[in-house]
Order: C-alpha cells, then sequence, then structure tokens
C-alpha cells in the first residue's frame, strides 16, 4: 500500500551558523558536521537526514538514488528517500545545504534584473505573502536510466538506474502572475529568462548554475517559486528556501536555492546551460559525437521529460514464487498529453496485455499502473511499455537515444526476474 506518511525514524540535525560566507546567504546556517565527508560511504553519512541505504553514485557529490523497492511505497516522495544530486563539492560548515533540514530564509533575497527598467530585490517573506498554489509533479534526473546505455557503450557519470526520480507535491507562487507583479518593464530585446542558483563552483574559474527558458514558453505557464515540498518548507539539499519548479522538466531545469531572474536577449552562457545537459539532435553512434562536442547549435536542452514507465513490482528482491502475479508500476511525461496506454509483458514481449492505469493528481505527476501477468520457473522478463494521447510511445529498444553523457533514457522498462 502507498503511504502519505513517511513513517522511518531520522535523527534530527541541528544546524550551527554559516561564518564567512558571501552575498544573500550570509547568515545561512551551516551543517555541524562534514556532510560530504569523502571517507563516508552510506547515504546517511553523505547527506544528513537521508536514511541509509540509498544507491551512492559519488559521495562528494551527494549522488543518490532511491531503491525502487522503498520508493514505490510513498505517494508523495518523501525527502529522506528522494534522490539527491549537488553540483559542486563543498566540504565542512560551507556544506550547509548537504541536508534535508530546512536553511533560515530570513535573509534570502532573489535578484529579479535584466533588461528591465525597474529592478527587484524579493525577500521569502514577501513571496509568503503572495497567493500559493499546490503542483504535484515528477522530477527526475536527466541521467535517470543512464547505466542502461551501456549495453551499447558505458557513458560516464554516475550509473543510475531508474531511481532518479519522484513525485513530490511542490507549494509555491505561480511564476508568471509573480513577474507580472513586479511591474519591471521587460524591454522588447528579451527574448529569455534566466534563473540562476546560489550553489557556487569550488574555483573561481569554475562555471555558476544557471539556465535559461525562452520567454513565452508554455512551460513556464505551470511554474511556481515553491517555499515547500510535501507540505513543509525545503530542505536544503532539495533547493530551499526557494526552487523554480517547472512541472513536466528534467531536474536541472527546476533550479534549486534561486537567487537571481535575469531578462536577457541571449540564453545564459554557463557551461551548464550551453554545454551540459544537453542532448545531440539526431541520433548518433559511439565514437560520432564525443563528450565535449556539444553546442547550442548541434545539441538540445535536456528540457522537457521523454514519455517514461517504470515496473515497481516484482522486482528481483521480492523473490515472487511461479504463477500468477500482479505487475505495478508508474508511468509519466511532460505533461503534454495525458498517458492512454500502458503495454505489459510478462513473458519478454511475446506477449502483451493493457494494464489498468489510474488517473494521475495533475498532467506531471505519476500514472499508477497495474497488469495481470504470469511467472514460469527459470528466467522472466517483464516490460511495461507507456503511450500518451499526443501518440508519443518508449522505444522497446532505448539504445536508439544512445549519447555519449548518458540523457534521457526512456526505453520500454524491462526487469529480469528469477523464479
Amino acid at each position: 500500500m502507498r503511504k502519505d506518511k513517511f513513517d522511518f525514524a531520522i535523527t534530527r540535525r541541528q544546524f550551527g551558523k554559516l561564518a564567512g560566507a558571501a552575498g544573500a546567504v550570509a547568515a545561512m546556517p551551516g551543517a555541524v558536521r562534514t556532510a560530504l565527508a569523502q571517507e563516508a560511504t552510506d547515504s546517511a553519512e553523505i547527506i544528513t537526514g537521508k536514511v541509509s541505504g540509498m544507491i551512492v553514485h559519488n559521495e562528494k557529490l551527494g549522488v543518490m538514488e532511491t531503491p525502487l523497492a522503498l520508493l514505490r511505497d510513498y505517494k508523495h516522495t518523501p525527502k529522506e528517500i528522494l534522490f539527491n544530486r549537488l553540483h559542486f563539492p563543498h566540504e565542512g560548515a560551507a556544506a550547509w545545504y548537504a541536508t534535508t533540514d530546512v536553511p533560515d530564509p530570513s535573509s534570502w533575497t532573489i535578484n529579479v534584473d535584466g533588461l528591465v527598467a525597474r529592478p527587484r530585490a524579493v525577500k521569502i517573506a514577501d513571496l509568503q505573502a503572495m497567493d500559493q498554489v499546490k503542483v504535484v509533479s515528477v522530477i527526475q534526473c536527466a541521467g535517470n536510466g543512464r547505466s542502461y546505455y551501456a549495453a551499447k557503450e558505458k557513458v560516464g557519470g554516475g550509473q543510475w538506474h531508474n531511481g532518479g526520480m519522484g513525485n513530490v507535491e511542490w507549494e509555491g507562487v505561480p511564476f508568471k502572475p509573480f513577474l507580472d507583479s513586479l511591474e519591471m518593464e521587460v524591454g522588447s530585446e528579451a527574448k529569455w529568462i534566466t534563473a540562476g542558483g546560489w550553489d557556487q563552483p569550488a574555483t573561481p574559474q569554475g562555471s555558476d548554475f544557471a539556465k535559461s527558458y525562452p520567454i513565452g514558453d508554455k512551460a513556464l505557464d505551470n511554474a511556481i517559486l515553491a517555499l515547500k515540498m510535501n507540505g513543509e518548507a525545503i530542505p536544503a539539499c532539495h533547493g530551499g528556501p526557494v526552487r523554480l519548479i517547472v512541472p513536466g522538466c528534467y531536474g536541472n531545469f527546476n533550479v534549486k536555492m534561486l537567487t537571481t531572474l535575469l531578462f536577457e536577449a541571449f540564453e545564459s552562457p554557463s557551461a551548464y546551460q550551453s554545454v551540459g545537459y544537453r542532448m545531440p539532435k539526431t541520433p548518433v553512434e559511439p565514437g560520432q559525437f564525443g563528450a565535449n562536442d556539444y553546442t547550442i547549435f548541434n545539441s538540445d536542452p535536456t528540457y522537457r521529460h521523454k514519455i517514461k514507465s517504470v515496473i515497481f513490482s516484482p522486482l528481483p528482491e521480492d523473490k515472487p514464487g511461479a504463477g500468477s502475479v500482479t505487475i505495478t508500476g508508474v508511468a509519466f511525461n511532460d505533461g503534454e498529453g495525458p498517458i492512454t496506454r500502458v503495454e505489459v509483458s510478462s513473458d519478454g514481449g511475446q506477449t502483451w496485455v493493457d494494464a489498468a492505469v489510474e488517473a494521475a493528481e495533475s498532467p506531471w505527476a505519476w500514472y499508477h499502473w497495474s497488469a495481470p501477468g504470469s511467472l514460469k520457473s527459470g528466467s522472466n522478463t517483464l516490460i511495461s511499455r507507456a503511450t500518451d494521447s499526443l501518440g508519443r510511445t518508449q522505444p522497446l529498444d532505448g539504445l536508439v537515444w544512445w549519447n555519449p553523457r548518458g540523457y534521457e533514457w526512456n526505453g520500454a522498462d524491462h526487469v529480469t526476474i528469477e523464479v
């Protein structure tokens, strides 16, 4: 049964004060211990407040995913088990954000500037005084499923399985009404909005984290400046005190620890916009296109979710016996059209049945589904494949979208069960 409440016992850690930090975070609280200590091996020792047993891909950057056997238990993914991805390594007290505790929002400022007549500085208290909305949206790393590309050729980066995602309820201020309320008089030459986060590179030569969105892009119609996650203030490691949430988009476009919104004539030159988190415009083969060959001309940003389904049960660790079984899972996409069909096979694709698909909480949330199946003694391959109202479906072989950074895996899900 899916749970609405997180029922693990988690020890809460209290913050000290972060001393000597520049800018808007001068008074932000700091972790009392080295949250990204390189000698740590368990997830609970890497990000304070995470449960033990998360799948850790990179200790120094706090990269970890949720085991599916844990992820499937919750309607809304709790902060204690939600996947994590930090971009810059900061150790000691500077790693104030390597925790599920909540940062102090009192000194936080969002600067809205650029090609506008009247720049604005907005405090968290200003946002809290505005009308709030709730949005349930899947948050997913663009590299979720990267490890499956290794069937053609392994690529660098965290070797995610399917646990680099979660279904989360966000609450905050609608983005476009917020911008309209500022009455800044945006210049006609402004074509992009760039969102910048507080997280800073470890060296002065590094690139700040920033993402750009075309002004007028309809994805922004549903965006919010989120202040809450699952009914509570957003944890530091998940982007608190304020995170830009763009439903239906990969995690990198949901900018954490938001500090700036700039109206600009061109998209940001940040490495995370111009060369990172991008997909080749056309399918490529290993050796044809290198990990350092990306430009804004030959590639597209990892922006909107590709349609995807994931099998939640049975999993190999469930050790099911031979005979009838109920196969369950979730499906989701970018919200442009509802999921209309999930096809399921329990015999490696020889025969298929249509799953019963539940209505989602929102266009961008998980669609839960279930289907009957049968397991025989020996090896069984379960497959799920989702289709939406726009006719978009998962390729049976996800390797058709192999790319040298391993983004946007959305092949039909395969799970091998030994009985």
